[in-house]
């Protein structure tokens, strides 16, 4: 195979680079098209190339060590005639002086269109193809998408949707389209070439360009070599069976448990026996006696009865003498509160690095250390820091920052979503986000995946089970460290334009994971997943209680990718004989604040019968129960001799509405198998994200924002498209 030879030379002469007719011989056997060129040597061979070739022509300097020759004055365009050929060399002759190795006599290329492409290695997710807007310009437009190697046709396909500039790739200004299986083969060669010879560690192609019949023709290219530095792998990857036995115990020793209110040791031990967790509960600390009001026992050696699970909050120093005690007894689970190790530095990542070999020579499963703590709600079993009772539900929630998660599971008691399992992920010594992801894979009780995110260890694996999971449950994820403006050094436009986050972002898109830019968009979206139907489409109705709100709402969906379309004639017609002249004739549909009670119903069923909208947004008829009791203090506040029974009795009325209203688009989505989310007027004490209805298939969900109900139905449309795309349907 030519490309082996032509790099066991490279490589055996010391050289860091190809030269371009290297990078070029090599790409082509790859499927890039590359332009015709002649390599020669003396300034009398470029001439002669050039009569052969025709005029106009271009004249590069060649060499191994003559990169980025563009910004070093080492190409020559548009040579007209021999004698510009004869000085052009002469001048590239001067400046590259004993790097000159020969010339590059090329025919000028027509075209408009410039694009970029190539490929580096992410040292956590290992090789990355790139492609986007190319020429001079390709960092200062950084119009580029990213995706993981190897490259499916589909994968290309959303590379192009994702570029800025993809109307270039169409018929443009009396050129024809961009040759599309040009573009393929050349995106998934470099994936076959990134893969199959990691000695290369960077290509970039710059300009790739689409000539006027949509040809695409690579005049410039560059490989970088390098020792291919692997991502760093999980040196132990856990049975997912191990995991599950955590969050169900049925008995738990607290190792350092205390009485002193405020320590990890009691905090933890509190919230387990509050919670209403009904396994054993056993607190183990030296001086003995008791604490919490139960029996404290001197050592786990003391201690009657099985343990199934140890809560370790004494200082890390400490944990080593506690595996072999952990063994005797038969411990095989241990969550591990103590900080210190890896997160300190150096010194502790040596620390926690033996701790986890004495871990496994004693089979104990650690959980952290630096947790703080896990929980299943479906066990009574909050063993948390915050004393947060979430209900038992479908979405399943870890975070890589304890805080962070102990915020969400606040939010999701305050606002009703079921939670399956929490786990503050702490440094992940022993359980990574990847075993995590293979967990969900195969628990049958969790439907959706919600994650905060700061880091990976394996990224490979982790991107496979994430697109494994996400084939039959949506994953959710806020990262942490979004702004790093940080790029790996790197000596192509390739690596250079290729930020840690950016990967990060491509690989979620790859894999199907929904990205939410905060905490409140994480739980919303997780929400919408687990109580709606999935939309089929970005067709949104829209009903409004007011006008401005509609307007809101439609500026929104044009901003995330949802369609506002116009109403159908027919509906425009049935609306005109329930609304006021003076009605918008249009989608949003206006109820310009009617207070008919079956209104809002009828139009919602009306649109959820609609063959043109996917998902319905309600915005305002929600809430004025909240409106009104604000309403009636004022009214109390000003005239106490206003009797107080008509505003009470009106309160009430609505409440039944909203109350009936949430049951009627419950009702809906089950027919019409369409979402349907709701916009609150105003919130009071008894408003919330989620309204449950038992025996239902789908729940009421409702948000304090356009935005935000916006945003949910986005990332249920984002997700829907991937599984398109995944089942070759989109």
């Amino acid at each position: 195979m030519n490309a082996q030879r032509i790099l066991d030379q490279a490589t055996a002469q010391g050289q860091s680079a190809l030269s371009e007719a290297q990078s070029k011989r090599i790409l082509e056997e790859y499927g890039v098209p590359v332009v015709r060129e002649t390599v020669v040597s003396t300034p009398e061979e470029a001439c002669q190339a050039a009569n052969d070739s025709g005029y106009p022509v271009v004249l590069k300097a060649l060499g191994a060590k003559l990169t980025h020759k563009s910004e070093r004055g080492l190409v020559r365009l548009n040579l007209a005639s021999e004698n510009a050929v004869a000085e052009a060399a002469e001048a590239l002759a001067g400046i590259a002086g004993d790097d000159l190795e020969g010339f590059l006599v090329q025919p000028q290329i027509q075209g408009r269109r410039e694009f970029v492409a190539g490929f580096f290695r992410d040292p956590t997710f290992g090789p990355v193809v790139m492609f986007g807007l190319g020429g001079v310009l390709t960092e200062a437009l950084d119009d580029v998408t990213f995706r993981l190697a190897p490259l499916e046709a589909k994968d290309v396909r959303r590379m192009v949707e994702e570029v800025q500039g993809r109307k270039l790739l169409g018929a443009f200004r009396g050129e024809n389209a961009v040759n599309m299986e040009q573009l393929e083969a050349a995106l998934t060669g470099l994936s076959r070439l990134a893969i199959e010879h990691p000695e290369v560690a960077e290509a970039d192609i710059n300009p790739l360009i689409a000539g006027s019949d949509g040809a695409l023709c690579a005049v410039d290219a560059l490989l970088v070599l390098g020792a291919s530095e692997e991502p760093e792998h999980s040196r132990y990857k856990l049975d997912p069976r191990r995991l599950g036995p955590m969050f169900y115990p049925h008995s738990v020793a607290f190792i350092g448990a205390s009485g002193t209110i405020g320590k990890w040791g009691h905090i933890l031990p509190t919230n387990v026996l509050a919670g209403g967790f009904e396994g054993e509960i056993y607190l183990v600390n030296p001086k003995g006696g008791t604490m919490i009001g139960r029996e404290v026992y001197t050592s786990l050696e003391d201690v009657p009865g099985k343990i199934d699970l140890a809560v370790v909050t004494v200082p890390g120093k400490y944990v080593f003498d506690l595996l072999p005690q952990c063994a005797a007894k038969g411990i095989k689970s241990m969550v591990l509160v103590a900080s210190g190790f890896s997160e300190t530095g150096a010194e502790g990542r040596k620390l926690e690095e033996d701790l986890v070999r004495e871990a496994r020579k004693h089979d104990v499963l650690i959980l952290g250390p630096n947790t703080m703590g896990i929980c299943n709600p479906h066990d009574r079993f909050f063993c948390t820091a915050s004393h947060i009772w979430p209900r038992k539900g479908s979405t399943v929630l870890v975070s890589q920052s304890g805080n962070m998660g102990n915020q969400l599971l606040a939010f999701a008691e305050q606002e009703d979503i079921g939670i399956r399992a929490f786990s503050g992920s702490g440094n992940e010594a022993m359980i990574t986000i990847e075993d995590y992801m293979e967990a969900f894979e195969v628990d049958e009780f969790t439907k959706t995946v919600v994650l905060y995110l700061e880091s990976v260890k394996d990224g490979r694996r982790f991107f496979k089970a994430a697109r494994r999971v996400g084939r039959t449950k949506p994953v959710v994820v806020l990262k942490g460290g979004r702004t790093d403006e940080g790029s790996q050094a790197a000596a192509s436009h390739t690596g250079a334009l290729a930020g840690n986050n950016r990967v990060f972002n491509a690989v979620c898109k790859q894999a199907g994971i929904v990205m939410v830019p905060n905490p409140m968009n994480l739980l919303d979206v997780s929400a919408a997943f687990s109580c709606l139907p999935l939309p089929k489409g970005p067709r949104i109705g829209i009903v409004t209680l007011g006008g401005g709100w509609g307007v809101v709402a439609t500026d929104l969906c044009s901003e995330h990718g949802l369609e506002v379309p116009e109403l159908a004639p027919e509906l425009i017609e049935k609306f005109d004989k329930m609304l006021p002249f003076f009605w918008s004739r249009a989608n949003p549909v206006d109820l310009v604040g009617q207070t008919d009670f079956v209104l809002p119903m009828t139009v919602t069923e009306e649109l959820a019968k609609w063959d043109g909208c996917d998902a319905i947004i309600n915005l305002g008829i929600v809430g004025t129960k909240a409106y009104l009791d604000q309403y009636g203090k004022s009214i109390n506040k000003v005239d106490p001799t206003y009797p107080p029974e008509f505003i009470e009795a009106s309160s009430s009325q609505l409440k039944e509405f909203e109350r009936k209203y949430l049951a009627y688009t419950v009702e809906l989505m089950e027919t019409y198998h369409k979402p349907i989310v709701g916009v609150s007027l105003l919130a009071d004490e008894d408003s919330r994200t989620v309204y449950r209805f038992e025996d239902r298939a789908y729940d009421g969900v409702f948000f304090l924002t356009p935005e935000r109900a916006v945003k949910a139905l986005a990332g249920m449309w984002q997700y829907v498209r991937w599984l398109e795309h995944e089942n070759g349907e989109g």
